[in-house]
């Protein structure tokens, strides 16, 4: 069945141009996409379940319950704030797991690495000894592999833990927010254990208070942001290298018409780059001409192309929406996914053209879908396998269509090491230069924004958030979808630096970075947990992470694994805004997210709809924790004028980096 989309009108609500023009293609008459089902289905979202207030956690119900009704509360009794409360509790526990069998598997990946197995080896020394330290282990005269073996051995034994002593990694947060975690007793302990406790109590007759729900959760969401993400990055930079600044491109222009087109789309880094290898191998390369093609080209999709992105400057595709529309371009032989963020709809897409979708984890099956198992223990076989199959498909490329000018530059690998070194220098690296510029007022704060983009709005919202920060003098941090959008808005160069505000261009040129930092996947928001707590430690902004002049966003967040960092990060002491939460039927319960979990953490959750009030929202608080450290100075907001919002379209993109390793 063709969609009628003359002139593209079925896009209207797609800000990326790239994607309106291969949609308005011939060759995608044919492609249903979300934007497609959204407009058919002609229906509001449930407004029990989008408060919240919906519960089918036994046979009695489903309940649908009006807060105050009393007619209207659960056939158990179970009241809006327990319904609620016990939602939001399993929607951070699921984000939670899925972050948590992400880094498992990475672990035993890092373990066969030590062991010697496979391609990858111990690429980052210095964090290896440092993280063997946090561990306890002794590194004195020892080999590298048999110190890294001890270290994935004790890391994986985290995971199924069941004494009460707490994360070992918990021992890297400033001193006081352990206290802290220590005196409400949220210090995670066994990171699976948290998982199933929190399940446990949300099923039916057991927690039914609020508060004491919400402390489980916050306990959760911590063992996921301290315990298995913060593994998951460490661990990944060490075997593959810490990220370092480098030029890449993004967007759906990255695919070559002479190539072999093959999109790597999910989140466990272990396939990608095996991927990464198996493609530039002789054998592999030999098919590829075979085949009439020049070469493999490797493309990223969501968060797995945020990784390769950082570490190989392997050029991203497409972020989490625009899936469907890169295999609308007809150029690409296969699409290999993992897990996490695929669509169901990419295997009806693919059947449009001679595209195949290869799905590589026993856990993640789809119907329509090719599956080669991907092969921890031998990688590289599988890697092997996987492109030979998409080989194969060049031949059958039939009509395809690839925007050549959607190419954006981009500058990549922030880690909380580059930034160090960016500062400070190799021999004096430190945080003190950010500091000072904080403490003297040439950077505001910083912000974060981080998560996924949605259906339901627009990329513009991450653009407009981002502007009106860097245009008050905000840092801004960037993870996950949200930075591969602002990379397409041109925002993540340090060309960009002509949309900041003096004091952070000034900043920003001294040292070459841009006023966007890129700092990797979804998982990689634990850097920004280390930076935090590296700018407690270097002094004068306060002894805890919730006196920093900092707060994040995820304004446009999808999948359960954002609310997840949303609660980590306000169980750390850093505030957070989302565009919204399915908490709003339950007052209390609401209200204690909104406010009260002030009182207890020192930070709190905020709702927003609209982007540029969530920007008002960020800013405010950065001046509030100005003032209360005594450093803040009188100044006007500066406005996201008519000249900037004209400007959005026009991406700066510019040759040549100043900035130092880029």
């Amino acid at each position: 069945m063709a969609i009628k989309r003359s002139g593209c009108e079925g896009c209207a609500d797609i800000t990326c141009g790239s994607t309106k023009e291969v949609l308005s293609q011939d060759i995608a008459g044919s492609v249903v996409t979300a934007y497609d089902r959204i407009e058919s289905r002609g229906v509001s979202a449930c407004l029990f379940g989008s408060g919240g207030t919906c519960c089918r956690n036994c046979n009695m119900g489903p309940c649908q319950i009006i807060d105050g009704v009393d007619e209207m509360i659960g056939v158990c009794g179970a009241t809006a704030d327990t319904v609620a409360s016990r939602n939001f509790a399993r929607i951070v526990a699921a984000g939670s797991a899925a972050h948590t069998d992400h880094a498992r598997e990475m672990v035993k990946g890092f373990i066969e690495t030590a062991k010697g197995n496979g391609p990858h080896q111990i690429k980052d020394v210095d964090k290896l000894m440092s993280l063997a330290a946090v561990f306890g282990i002794e590194t004195e005269g020892r080999e590298i592999n048999d110190v890294a073996l001890e270290l994935g051995e004790k890391a994986l034994a985290e995971f199924g833990k069941q004494d009460d002593r707490p994360l070992s990694m918990l021992k890297r947060a400033p001193a006081k927010r352990q206290e802290l975690w220590k005196k409400l007793g949220v210090e995670p302990r066994g990171v699976d254990r948290e998982v199933v406790e929190m399940m446990h109590r949300t099923h039916m007759g057991v927690d039914q208070d609020y508060k004491n729900l919400t402390l489980q959760a916050s306990r959760t969401a911590l063992a996921d942001g301290w315990g298995s993400s913060m593994l998951s990055t460490e661990l990944t930079d060490i075997m593959f290298g810490t990220p370092v600044p480098r030029r890449a491109i993004v967007d759906l222009g990255v695919l070559k018409p002479d190539q072999v087109n093959v999109t790597v789309h999910g989140h466990e880094p272990l396939l990608a780059e095996a991927l990464c290898i198996a493609a530039q191998d002789e054998e592999i390369l030999a098919l590829a001409k075979k085949a009439g093609a020049k070469g493999v080209n490797l493309a990223g999709v969501c968060c797995t192309g945020n990784e390769i992105l950082m570490r190989r400057g392997i050029p991203v595709a497409a972020g989490f929406i625009q899936q469907e529309m890169a295999l609308a371009t007809g150029a690409i032989e296969a699409m290999v996914v993992d897990v996490q963020c695929i669509m169901q709809s990419v295997a009806q897409v693919a059947r449009n053209f001679h595209t195949d979708i290869i799905t590589t984890n026993y856990r993640a099956k789809m119907p329509d879908a090719v599956h080669i198992q991907f092969d921890e223990e031998s990688p590289l076989e599988s890697a092997k396998a996987i492109l030979k199959h998409a080989i194969k498909n060049y031949r059958k490329r039939g009509e395809f269509f690839i925007p050549e000018k959607s190419k954006l530059d981009v500058v990549v690998g922030f880690s909380h090491e580059t930034i160090n070194y960016m500062l400070g220098g190799r021999f004096r690296a430190s945080y003190r230069p950010l500091n000072d510029n904080i403490i003297n007022g040439r950077i505001r704060g910083v912000g974060a924004i981080v998560g996924c983009d949605n259906f339901k709005l627009t990329d513009e919202g991450h653009e407009i958030i981002a502007r009106e920060l860097i245009k008050n003098d905000i840092l801004v941090l960037a993870t996950g979808c949200a930075a591969t959008a602002l990379g397409r808005a041109g925002l993540v160069n340090p060309e960009a630096v002509r949309f900041a505000g003096p004091g952070l261009a000034e900043v920003c040129e001294a040292v070459g970075m841009p006023p966007v930092l890129h700092m990797g996947s979804c998982v990689d928001n634990s850097r920004i947990l280390i930076a935090a707590t590296e700018m407690v430690k270097e002094g004068g902004l306060g002894d805890d992470i919730s006196d920093l002049p900092a707060i994040g966003t995820a304004p446009l967040w999808m999948s359960e694994k954002a609310v997840a960092i949303g609660q980590y990060f306000v169980a750390s002491g850093a505030q957070v805004v989302f565009q919204s939460l399915p908490v709003s039927g339950a007052k209390q319960f609401n209200k204690y997210l909104l406010e009260g979990m002030m009182g207890e953490y020192g930070a709190h959750w905020n709702v927003a709809e609209d982007p540029h009030e969530i920007a008002r929202i960020m800013i405010k608080a950065i001046d509030e924790k100005r003032e209360a450290l005594g450093i803040n100075k009188q100044r006007e907001r500066v406005l996201f004028d008519m000249a900037m919002r004209r400007d959005m379209g026009k991406n700066p993109v510019g040759a040549g980096c100043h900035g130092p390793g880029a």
